[in-house]
């Protein structure tokens, strides 16, 4: 006989929330819609079928609590620290902690995505995981490009790590001090700080194992829209540096046919006055004057503009790309400045004129840093170049110059190509302002969600992002599941769903062994924690575990221990913990991917956490 009994309106919205996990599963209409239609259902349920509690006449579920995830405190953390990862990514902040790891990676990735994982882990047990996974989604973005790796193979990962790290202390996430404060508020007693440390580092080596080499494997590539349509990272420009006076090229020697710090281009001719030098070059000194004839990535020429601007002075100069004699009010690298690629269209005027004889500096007041055309071995002068149909022009210009090429019938603006350009000279504030939201979200001297939006604010507020650049950063889809997410945990709980399951559940195991019992229990919360989020399992199920103690004369610590662990199994949706939603977005990630790789962790966490209580806790 269980403890609650059932009712309408826990049937319905079990049904209700059956039915979103499965539209978010079979992933035939966004995700976005799927959780208004959740949270519409539960509303309309109570709204016919209101829960009154008859001692206090107050309303279990309330249309205030069902839509209070639009406001919950946790999304405004996680979208803060998404403006804020976003404003360390166009800074320029991340760019050397990068290229430090970029040189190991190439001669041993999945060395170095085994250190920052494990060093995700590590942290997460001692910081709040949030704004640590925060810190590493840039960095493993831009190491997943400079590795020609996919951002999908690595995200879920990072989260999962961070997830396990959360289990090494009881400080490792807010679900374990929820535990520990109702605990002692039934029981009087109290959990150490590092009474879960033990079992918490058996359970992350083995969750470490599948994260770091077996989860990227079942992880598929989630191509962005510029990747699906543009060729990706790896998609080649024409380019011509410019070696001015005291420039960074003046005075380079090249030595086994390279010139040092053009090793991430391609050097296809070098103009010297009326001669053309071609590869391969040998103890060749580059002279004022000279210019350089590169194949170069959009990345590669980004990274080299940001370090040396003068290095393509020709395209904004007199007499440069597309001629003009006004260089001060040209497009210049800046805070109000896009790189965009635009198409010569079909029947287009442009075509069979060159750059110089169309004005094309005049005419649209963007540059032209490069030019693409497929499968021809260019080493000609940009600028008299020829035009064809279906050539690709890389463009630096200023935002309204960028997005006034959308009507122009001979030029087709891609319009997934335009971006901002990278400020580098903010990376410094930025560093400083996310240093310091971290250091007081972690030492407690803020609230997390405080914190994050104090450093969003700064971020905005020192230039290091501007605010459209800051409405981008943030997913819609994070804010619409959290939002349901929310609502189904009050309407679980309302409803008395929650403590049904699991009285129904454990019902079934009649005379069973204690092992078994606390095995079939984290099993059950494992499940429900995917659905209710970590928090919410957290808060319903600990006056759960401890009666179950009292009923089998159990210790309740060790069920106690159990509802931490077992709660911070949220691998198999996205919404059953913070980080995940983090990672959904950078990822490109359905609800599916996060089902593929969640459930055989959670199992292994099952199974790990049985022997533990088997031979550590002494319950075989």
């Amino acid at each position: 006989m269980t403890s609650i009994d059932p009712n309408i309106q826990m049937w319905i919205t079990f049904a209700v929330i059956a039915g979103g996990m499965v539209l978010y599963a079979i992933d035939r209409i966004s995700m976005e819609l799927t959780s208004l239609a959740i949270i519409v259902g539960l509303l309309l349920t109570f709204q016919l079928f209101p829960m009154i509690d008859p001692e206090t006449g107050k309303d279990l579920a309330s249309v205030r609590d069902l839509i209070a995830g639009f406001a919950d405190p946790a999304l405004l953390a996680i979208l803060s620290l998404m403006v804020m990862g976003q404003a360390l990514t166009v800074s320029g902040a991340l760019d050397e902690p990068v290229r430090r790891l970029v040189g190991p990676a190439q001669s041993s990735p999945l060395l170095v995505l085994f250190g920052v994982l494990a060093i995700v882990l590590i942290s997460s047990g001692f910081l709040n995981n949030t704004p640590i996974v925060a810190i590493f989604i840039p960095i493993l973005n831009a190491l997943a490009g400079r590795m020609n790796m996919n951002p999908s193979r690595v995200m879920i990962p990072l989260s999962y790590a961070a997830i396990l790290g959360g289990n090494l202390t009881l400080i490792g996430s807010s679900a374990n001090l929820l535990v520990a404060s109702g605990y002692a508020q039934i029981t009087g007693s109290h959990l150490s700080f590092f009474q879960i440390t033990i079992p918490g580092i058996m359970l992350g080596f083995a969750g470490f194992f599948y994260v770091a080499f077996i989860a990227p494997k079942l992880l598929p590539d989630r191509a962005t829209l510029s990747t699906q349509f543009g060729g990706g990272s790896s998609k080649q420009f024409l380019v011509q540096l410019e070696v001015s006076e005291g420039g960074a090229l003046q005075g380079l020697t090249a030595i086994s046919g390279l010139f040092p710090g053009l090793t991430d281009v391609s050097i296809r001719a070098i103009r010297r006055n009326e001669d053309v030098l071609l590869p391969p070059f040998h103890d060749i000194t580059l002279r004022q004057g000279d210019t350089l004839v590169v194949a170069a990535t959009r990345q590669s020429l980004t990274d080299m503009l940001k370090k040396s601007p003068e290095l393509l002075s020709g395209a904004w100069s007199k007499g440069g790309v597309g001629g003009t004699s006004d260089s001060q009010n040209g497009p210049h690298p800046g805070s109000e400045s896009m790189m965009a690629e635009i198409m010569i269209a079909p029947a287009s005027r442009l075509q069979g004129r060159t750059l110089e004889q169309v004005g094309f500096r005049s005419l649209t007041n963007c540059v032209v840093l490069g030019i693409q055309r497929r499968s021809r071995m260019i080493r000609s002068h940009t600028a008299k170049l020829v035009l064809e149909p279906g050539d690709v022009l890389l463009l630096l210009g200023r935002r309204k110059d960028i997005h006034g090429l959308r009507g122009n019938r001979d030029l087709l603006l891609l319009e997934w190509s335009a971006s901002d350009f990278p400020v580098e000279r903010n990376s410094a504030v930025a560093i400083t302002i996310f240093a310091a939201t971290i250091a007081a979200a972690g030492f407690g001297l803020l609230p997390i969600t405080v914190a994050a939006l104090c450093g969003s604010l700064a971020m905005v507020a020192t230039g290091c992002i501007n605010i459209r650049q800051a409405a981008r950063a943030i997913d819609q889809k994070v804010i619409m599941i959290i939002a349901a997410a929310i609502a189904m945990g009050h309407a679980m709980a309302g409803t008395g769903g929650a403590a049904y399951i699991a009285d129904t559940m454990l019902g079934f195991l009649g005379g069973a062994s204690d092992l078994v019992v606390i095995s079939s229990f984290f099993l059950m919360v494992a499940v429900l924690t995917n659905l209710l989020s970590n928090n919410a399992t957290a808060i319903l199920f600990t006056p759960i575990a401890i009666s179950i103690a009292y009923q089998i004369d159990a210790p309740p610590e060790l069920f106690a221990i159990a509802l931490i662990f077992a709660s911070k199994c949220s691998f198999a949706t996205p919404f059953g913990y913070q980080t995940n939603l983090l990672v959904m977005g950078p990822g490109h990630y359905k609800f599916r991917d996060f089902v593929k790789a969640g459930v055989p962790l959670s199992i292994i966490m099952w199974v790990a956490f049985t022997a533990i209580a088997a031979w550590y806790y002494g319950m075989a």
